[in-house]
């Protein structure tokens, strides 16, 4: 049950052999080279701002710690998923200049 068989529920030939799905864990990219947008948003949040972070390369593991990390420096709630950082509140610049410090290239977009 284990397994994780990919596109074929049944297959008539006897010489047939199954896909596996690889795992497909992203390589983290070095802060350098990581190209970070950071946003506020309010839609569908009932008014409320929250600081989005955009862009990351790299596996989950290092997404959720960088997240944390974001959460721990801004003194406020947030989660990580979807490939985003969300972090209760409007913390654009407090976020940019933390990344940059980490080595990160960060841009501020939209309004």
């Amino acid at each position: 049950m284990g397994s994780k068989k990919k596109n074929i529920v049944y297959s008539t030939n006897k010489n047939f052999e199954y896909e596996y799905e690889e795992n497909d864990e992203k390589e983290t990219l070095e802060p350098g080279a990581q190209d970070l947008r950071i946003t506020l948003d309010r839609k569908q949040r009932k008014g409320k701002s929250v600081t989005l972070v955009l862009g990351f390369v790299g596996s989950n593991e290092d997404l959720e710690s960088l997240g944390k990390l974001l959460k721990s420096k801004c003194g406020s709630g947030g989660t990580v998923k979807n490939g985003e950082i969300l972090i209760q509140g409007d913390f654009r610049e407090k976020v940019k200049v933390f990344l940059q410090k980490e080595g990160y290239r960060v841009k501020i977009s939209g309004g």
